[in-house]
């Protein structure tokens, strides 16, 4: 058998594939654009206001004849789409006037402005519950609304979870950290607020002329000592006061845990107008001052000064039934300083 057998050898030439295009490439950007463009539009749902969100929704459900939200166009900057040609854009002073506006628009402009603000900090206060761990395990006992007075953030107890220490104005420390959470974003509007106290009607036991009034206030106070601890402006206190139980949130159950509570009410200008009133009604037009205890003895050494003064400088006085105590008489160059109670007119005569 012949072995010489003819060896056969197999060449494969290798070629290099053709280019495939890039269209994968388009086709993966339009995707990027598309999820970014959907994030941003989740981002402005979450962030816009209510009424944002009622305008956006009325313009795209009838673009034409849409005119709820004060302008028929989407994105108001506060004057026409239509051209103006007599406007340039070199403006001299006597061209641009003015429009006078009277008191009460302006009032009213100003209340809608106020009420904007109020929005934008409940929805950032409602943000910051959901997306601080601190804050996102208390969400249930902290509850926001607007009221008339403005914004109120209500902090209560739960039935296992009181703010305070029993019977006392004791910080727990999670109800601390809430505060110290909550103060940077309530600052950030410059407004006044009002820090109250409130109890359930468990009669305080404690201790002897020590109640709810003063419980409820002491624990509004020691609230507004850890506000200012965490850097909020002491002049934005406009006023802390405690209610005991005389503003029960559960009136069908006045011994619930949710009657302890703490309100921070943000207040709106007609709310702090009210408070300023308030404050200076109750002031004295004559300071409280005590009398001196020598009154008597000054009346004693000076009886000579109190007969010179003239009889038509004198107010009318009525007979006493009694004896009335000697009163100091007024000296050139000294003032005499008034009770709560006294009649200041007599003085003031006296002095001229």
């Amino acid at each position: 058998m012949d072995n010489n057998q003819p060896i056969i050898v197999k060449r494969i030439t290798r070629k290099d594939h053709g280019h495939h295009g890039g269209s994968w490439k388009i086709a993966f950007a339009d995707f990027a654009v598309a999820m970014m463009a959907f994030f941003l539009v989740m981002w402005l749902i979450t962030v816009a206001t209510p009424e944002q969100l009622r305008s956006i929704s009325g313009y795209f459900n009838d673009p034409i004849g849409f005119n709820e939200g004060g302008s028929p166009w989407a994105i108001d900057l506060g004057g026409s789409p239509e051209v103006a040609p007599q406007t340039t854009l070199n403006q001299t002073p006597q061209e641009t006037g003015q429009q006078e506006v009277s008191e009460d628009t302006a009032r009213e402009l100003a209340d809608q402005a106020e009420r904007r603000d109020m929005e934008m900090l409940l929805q950032e206060l409602q943000n910051q519950i959901d997306s601080e761990p601190v804050l996102q395990r208390f969400k249930d006992q902290i509850l926001i609304e607007i009221t008339q007075d403005g914004l109120r953030i209500q902090i209560v107890d739960a039935e296992n979870r009181p703010m305070f220490a029993s019977g006392s104005a004791q910080l727990q420390p999670y109800f601390e950290e809430i505060l110290l959470s909550l103060s940077d974003t309530i600052a950030k509007v410059k407004k006044k607020i009002s820090v109250s106290g409130h109890t359930d009607a468990q009669p305080y036991v404690g201790r002897r002329g020590y109640g709810n009034w003063e419980l409820s206030s002491d624990r509004a106070n020691a609230a507004r000592r850890t506000l200012l601890a965490a850097g909020y402006p002491e002049e934005q206190v406009a006023r802390v006061v405690g209610y005991a139980d005389s503003a029960l949130f559960n009136r069908d159950d006045p011994l619930s845990p949710i009657n302890r509570r703490i309100d921070i009410v943000v207040l709106n200008r007609h709310a702090e107008e009210q408070i300023m009133e308030g404050a200076d009604a109750d002031a004295p037009t004559v300071a409280p001052l005590e009398l001196e205890a020598d009154t008597e003895a000054s009346a004693a050494d000076q009886p000579a000064q109190a007969s010179e003064l003239p009889a038509s400088s004198a107010p009318p006085q009525e007979e006493p039934s009694e004896p009335a105590a000697p009163q100091a008489p007024v000296a050139e160059g000294e003032q005499r300083r008034l009770n709560l109670f006294d009649n200041a007119e007599p003085l003031r005569r006296l002095n001229q």
